[in-house]
């Protein structure tokens, strides 16, 4: 048995390999891309909420990050505590409930901006017209981008993500994205430095707290700027690819559509279950610290070790009847945005774009139809779903 994250067989399809692994190979070993699988619930789950044992700090994503790349622009998602809790806390001081609970409005009309001219044409592409521009406008609004570079910033957040077939490795026009965003961002936060506005970069600038010895901390330029390329690629990738699940599976289930359509109060336990079957995040990379065994297994210190949320969302240890969709099903930990210390700080954007954009889709139309067909999905570090899903609509 082999597990290959950077195969198209991966991106398209993984479960049946997932169950494979879960029954017979729990903790799987791939020597020749040299890490280890964890693939069920509770285990996925034990290495989440261990951050001690299991560290981020070579970075999240399949291979490991080289220490000058992590240096160069530290994220929230590749530190481990105490560094990492002082970064959070820092953050939440911007980022609070509050401030998002606030973009409801905000978000209702961005939905409605993206989605009227669908309903005129009488569809179009669900995620290049719609799904794809609603969370990264909303939060390019919520950072203060200027309505001008958002389109561009999309764009390039797409490249940056988007990595080589077979090899997992980022590709020129994904480097270069990446730095371009980077010095975008850079140039916004100094702008907000000497002329704050009402947004979430001149919250992030200000932000301040105590730490043990009594000394105020504050966000460096660099750790700003990381969080905000974290948020434009987290908080607009994720929201996209679950508004896409979410469209395919109810085409898949007609049933389920309909239940939505005559009682719209369903849409988030939707939305969660669409999180637990086909998470936007399907893998989490960590780095062992120290030596390990699990079922049998022996993996040294400094091992990479992948996470396989979307294998442990269809656990059966922990879900009845997993490969089941229920939008009536009540389950007591989403795995999907993480857990622990690394636990999504923007689930709750996302579960807010999502509901609303499928509310006013279920309020505006009497019939919903894609061709899945002709449906595309992306080849993504860290992300799966689709880029494109054709679309049709009756008013």
């Amino acid at each position: 048995m082999r597990f290959d994250p950077f195969s198209k067989t991966f991106f398209n399809d993984p479960y049946e390999l997932y169950g494979q692994l879960r029954d017979h190979e729990p903790v799987h070993h791939n020597p020749e891309l040299g890490f280890y699988a964890l693939s069920r619930f509770d285990d996925v789950l034990e290495a989440a909420m261990d951050t001690k044992v299991f560290s981020s700090a070579w970075g999240v994503t399949v291979r490991p990050m080289s220490p000058e790349r992590i240096a160069a622009m530290p994220m929230i998602i590749m530190m481990d505590p105490p560094k990492q809790t002082r970064h959070r806390r820092l953050v939440s001081k911007a980022f609070t409930p509050k401030r998002i609970a606030a973009m409801e409005d905000v978000v209702r009309d961005l939905t409605l901006e993206y989605l009227n001219p669908l309903l005129e044409a009488g569809g179009g592409d669900f995620v290049r017209d719609f799904a794809g521009c609603v969370p990264v406008e909303a939060i390019s609004l919520l950072l203060g981008v200027p309505k001008a570079d958002r389109q561009w910033l999309r764009d390039a957040v797409n490249d940056s993500l988007t990595v080589e077939e077979g090899t997992g490795n980022p590709t020129a026009t994904g480097i270069a994205a990446s730095k371009k965003k980077m010095g975008y961002f850079f140039s916004l936060v100094a702008e907000r430095r000497t002329k704050p506005q009402e947004d979430l970069i001149s919250a992030l600038v200000a932000a301040e707290v105590k730490s043990d010895t009594g000394e105020i901390e504050k966000l460096t330029d660099k750790e700003i700027v990381g969080f905000c390329s974290l948020l434009q690629a987290a908080g607009s990738e994720t929201a996209t690819k679950l508004m896409g699940a979410l469209l395919v599976l109810l085409h898949r289930h007609p049933d389920a559509l309909q239940d939505l359509r005559a009682d719209p109060l369903g849409i988030p336990g939707a939305v969660e279950e669409a999180l637990r079957y086909w998470p936007p995040s399907q893998i989490q990379g960590r780095t062992t610290t120290e030596e390990i065994t699990l079922h049998g297994v022996t993996m040294p210190k400094e091992s990479r070790v992948l996470l396989l949320t979307g294998a442990a969302c269809r656990d059966g240890r922990q879900f009845p009847e997993p490969d089941r969709f229920d939008i009536k099903r009540q389950f007591p930990i989403q795995l999907s945005f993480g857990h622990g210390a690394h636990k999504c700080i923007g689930a709750s954007l996302a579960r807010l774009e999502t509901r609303i954009a499928f509310e006013l889709l279920f309020a505006s139309t009497k019939e919903i139809s894609i061709d899945e067909s002709r449906a595309e999905r992306v080849q993504m570090s860290n992300v799966a779903g689709y880029s494109s899903i054709p679309m049709t609509v009756v008013s």
